[in-house]
């Protein structure tokens, strides 16, 4: 079994760069801003950001610290040591980047689907906004910050919560979605109605694009509610198929992610609208373990109801999804077994427990490392 690690703290952070300043005038005359408006910002040497976007204008996306960055060492020191030296060992070791975590290629995808989006729109605010959480002190910001502007990442928004829950915070920010290592903090989101999923580091990750962010969906508990896996759990699969087959025309219910990937057809429809279909930077997969022709339509027919496109649908029947996944080779894959987040995980494949609905009854006999 692969060993992934749970992590108890998060972050939520951004950055600050300075820009260069080159001599003005003071006064306060129309002429002296009539002359400012004439200077070209490349000769005078400023560093020109985008626009940071309005929260409820934005998809916003909540990491934690504890995915997006690799941070054991620093545990261990909380673990052994205590809170005031693990203080002190970050302040010590601030000016030293932390290595990728398993989010780090999805942010860096969010960030390219940002970068074709202002070419299209530049005026648009229907972006991705990253914010960084974190249960850390203030003290440890200097080194998040370092670690960004080392990566070369875009992230503005941080919020140090200094051991306090994050969620509040992620309300008022409008999260469309919240990647954490505390799966009782991202129980706490699903409960307020935050699309949320739990992250481990993976001994191994496979490489994915970076022209093209990938997101690849379980069904039944993610994108759809848990009614028809509740029938198979407590009935089996013979009931569970007669469940269909008798509902196929009854849309299934909602489930924890249908706003994420609502929000990520919004952003694709953009791109469509400019006749970039095909070389659209967002693709979407539905990965089931429902058969097709049993199981399949009534799936179909809800996503076709909510008005929403999933790029691929791979309909496995019970077949492993590791193999599959590893084709796919997605930024992050949601489910909401354990069983299926392993042996992804096992491939090579960065995937996200979302636990909600009655497979977490069954989760719970699952055994992992966690680093703790």
């Amino acid at each position: 079994m692969v060993k992934m690690s749970l992590d108890p703290m998060q972050v939520m952070s951004g950055q600050v760069k300075e820009l260069k300043r080159s001599p003005s005038s003071n006064g306060d005359t129309r002429g002296s801003w009539e002359e400012k408006e004439e200077f070209d910002p490349n000769q005078l040497d400023l560093t020109v950001k985008p626009k940071t976007p309005k929260p409820e204008n934005a998809v916003t996306v909540a990491v934690s610290s504890r995915v997006l960055f690799r941070t054991e060492r620093e545990q261990k020191v909380f673990e052994q040591k205590g809170v005031e030296e693990y203080l002190r060992y970050q302040i010590e070791h601030e000016n030293e980047p932390f290595a990728p975590g398993p989010a780090f290629a999805f942010v860096k995808a969010l960030e390219t689907v940002n970068s074709r989006l202002r070419e299209l729109y530049p005026q648009s605010e229907e972006l991705f906004d990253i914010v960084l959480v974190t249960y850390n002190h203030a003290h440890v910001g200097i080194r998040l910050i370092n670690t960004i502007n080392h990566h070369n990442l875009f992230i503005e928004r941080f919020c140090m919560t200094g051991g306090s829950s994050p969620i509040g915070y992620l309300k008022a920010w409008h999260t469309n979605l919240y990647l954490s290592a505390d799966a009782e903090k991202v129980r706490e989101a699903l409960g307020e109605g935050i699309a949320a999923a739990t992250m481990f580091m993976l001994e191994k990750m496979t490489e994915v694009s970076e022209s093209q962010l990938r997101v690849a969906f379980d069904g039944d508990a993610v994108l759809f509610s848990d009614e028809s896996e509740r029938i198979f759990k407590t009935h089996g699969l013979d009931k569970f198929f007669e469940h269909e087959k008798e509902n196929e025309d009854r849309l299934l219910d909602h489930g924890p992610l249908k706003g994420f990937l609502e929000a990520l057809g919004k952003l694709q429809k953009k791109f469509y609208a400019k006749g970039q279909r095909l070389d659209c930077p967002i693709r979407t997969y539905l990965v089931t373990a429902r058969s097709a022709a049993s199981s399949g339509i009534r799936a179909l027919k809800t996503l076709r109801a909510w008005g929403l496109e999933i790029d691929e649908a791979l309909f496995l029947a019970g077949a492993p999804k590791g193999p599959m996944l590893e084709k796919i080779r997605p930024h992050i894959y949601f489910d909401d077994q354990m069983f299926h987040v392993e042996g992804a995980a096992e491939m090579g494949t960065i995937a996200a427990h979302v636990p909600y609905g009655i497979a977490q009854k069954y989760n719970s006999q699952h055994k992992m490392s966690t680093g703790k």
